[in-house]
């Protein structure tokens, strides 16, 4: 595919060729095919937009030091070549009924991913039996942990398994099911089964998506069924997510944030969901 290239001295002028891996809409890198077809400030926006999990016009005109309107029309171009989806003030990586690669979801929003953990695990005692689930949230979370003392970890993450390996003071149980190679992820019937024979005293999840009702949304229905029954078998449930997660969709429901006790996220939420949550008391946690 080409795009339509603003009269700039720094654009290639060969086509564009993409290519998407298996497990998301989104490349999990940029071919060099693709990088050809972009300026250089194209291909850097882009970049940005990967890494980040969302541009805005003003910040990048700032950043560029061009007008609003170039901004606009790069970001129309990225979206009309495949690459990003504009949303209000900006622009997002494109996302649809598959989830964006593991690589990708990892290097996305790493500094709020981190306070978000270190938030999430200030709340959570030592001395106390925890479930953490799938996704890069959970496993910051689980980096947290390491000085945590006297705990014992369920879950169905071989990535949080093998960071919890290193501290010797918590006792990690691994769920059997089907691996899921894209991430580490174990899915299935047996391992709902595993945590059904649990109660534990907190639960941290992650979601892929979190709308305006509240809802928590995800693209593998396995995945989604594991976790509500994480949700059944905790006293106390913590979901951790990024801003971004708003701005995603995703089509199966999870659950609602009525059935969560806390949330802890990197932005004050929207008005109405601020007081949606505040009716159902479900805190909320803004890390800095």
């Amino acid at each position: 595919m080409l795009l339509r290239l603003d009269p700039d001295p720094h654009i290639f002028e060969t086509g564009c060729t993409e290519t998407s891996p298996d497990d998301g809409l989104m490349p999990a890198s940029i071919t060099k095919e693709c990088l050809l077809a972009l300026s250089f400030r194209q291909t850097e926006i882009l970049e940005i937009a990967r890494s980040e999990g969302r541009v805005v016009v003003e910040d990048l005109a700032q950043r560029f030091e061009v007008t609003l309107q170039t901004i606009r029309r790069d970001l129309t171009d990225l979206a009309d070549a495949g690459h990003l989806d504009r949303v209000h003030g900006g622009a997002m990586p494109r996302t649809g009924v598959t989830n964006l690669g593991y690589e990708h979801r990892r290097r996305m929003n790493e500094a709020a991913k981190l306070a978000i953990a270190r938030a999430c695990a200030a709340a959570i005692p030592d001395n106390c039996s925890i479930i953490l689930n799938l996704g890069t949230t959970t496993e910051a979370v689980a980096r947290e942990l390491l000085s945590h003392s006297n705990i014992t970890v369920v879950t169905n993450n071989m990535t949080v398994a093998n960071i919890l390996v290193a501290n010797p003071g918590c006792e990690i149980m691994v769920a059997g099911g089907a691996l899921r190679r894209s991430d580490g992820g174990l899915v299935g019937e047996l391992t709902t089964q595993f945590f059904e024979q649990f109660k534990v005293d907190f639960a941290v999840i992650g979601t892929s998506a979190l709308d305006a009702d509240g809802d928590l949304l995800d693209y593998d229905l396995a995945e989604v069924r594991v976790s509500k029954a994480i949700i059944r078998q905790a006293r106390t449930t913590y979901l951790v997510c990024d801003q971004s997660k708003l701005a995603r969709s995703a089509p199966a429901r999870l659950a609602s944030l009525s059935e969560i006790d806390a949330i802890f996220t990197d932005a004050v939420l929207p008005e109405a969901l601020a007081r949606k949550c505040a009716e159902w008391g479900t805190q909320v946690h803004v890390a800095q």
